[in-house]
């Protein structure tokens, strides 16, 4: 249980200390989401017509945006995420190391983290992108299919497909970060040394991950039929804690793999 829900327990015990770390991001995310291509997509899918044109499609799933505007958003959303990654998990793997909760922590390690963050916020981007074109041509070809309720179990069985491949594939350099910052290796072995701790953990990542992408998919459907402004409100509120929720499990669960005591959580037992 504590690879499932450990994240959240440390989340919402020390909020107010890493929530500012996580608005940027949620501001960026929120503004790179075209709310157009899912509104036009959800509502043709529930009022009976479950078929678009390839960009609608990828529109709604990418977080690419091809106007100059939103090419500013992408940008500012992908520094923001690697900046602020770095800076946060910089605070949290100290306090969760050696029990202290200090805003110096959060600038600890940044000189030294903040390429790698780049390099796995890039990484995750290009994989994220790489899924929604797929996604979107497959949905795209399913369209094409004469029968309507088999365009509906097709595009269900998809995206479930789809998602769990995702998830999937996130877990396969999900704990490199934190293990860089824990043990000094270089790319290459923190990477395999990563790559072997998740093996044993995998099942259960992907569990945590599938509940907050499940919550997360139910409310971008939801909101697709409400007004812009109030879906991004709610679009903000869920990615900032989405972004918090991702980073943090990166430290929780690492900690766990590794068999590595949590001094965050020895201090707070001491201090009854």
């Amino acid at each position: 249980m504590r690879i499932v829900f450990g994240s959240w327990k440390y989340l919402f015990k020390n909020l107010w200390y890493i929530l500012p770390f996580a608005v940027a991001p949620g501001v960026f995310l929120t503004l790179s989401v075209d709310y157009g291509a899912i509104s036009d997509l959800m509502r043709g899918f529930f009022s009976g017509t479950p078929r678009a044109h390839f960009l609608t499609y990828f529109s709604a799933f990418s977080l690419l945006r091809i106007d100059l505007l939103g090419g500013i958003y992408n940008i500012c959303a992908f520094l923001c995420i690697a900046v602020f990654m770095t800076l946060m998990l910089s605070l949290v793997e100290k306090h969760m190391r050696l029990g202290k909760r200090t805003g110096s922590g959060a600038f600890a390690q940044f000189g030294n983290l903040l390429l790698s963050a780049l390099g796995i916020t890039l990484a995750y981007f290009v994989l994220y992108e790489i899924w929604a074109v797929v996604l979107s041509a497959v949905m795209f070809a399913v369209a094409s299919v004469k029968s309507t309720v088999i365009v509906y179990l097709l595009d269900a069985g998809v995206f479930i497909l789809f998602a769990v491949a995702l998830l999937y594939l996130v877990t396969v350099c999900y704990l490199w970060f934190p293990c860089k910052q824990v043990t000094g290796f270089g790319n290459y072995d923190a990477f395999l040394y990563s790559y072997r701790l998740m093996s044993g953990v995998r099942g259960r990542l992907v569990l945590s991950l599938s509940i907050s992408a499940l919550a997360i998919a139910a409310a971008m459907i939801g909101l697709s039929f409400v007004h812009e402004l109030i879906f991004c409100g709610v679009a903000f509120f869920l990615f900032t804690f989405a972004f918090l929720n991702f980073c943090v499990r990166m430290e929780t669960v690492y900690f766990a793999a590794d068999k590595i005591d949590r001094e965050d959580l020895l201090r707070s037992y001491r201090e009854l």
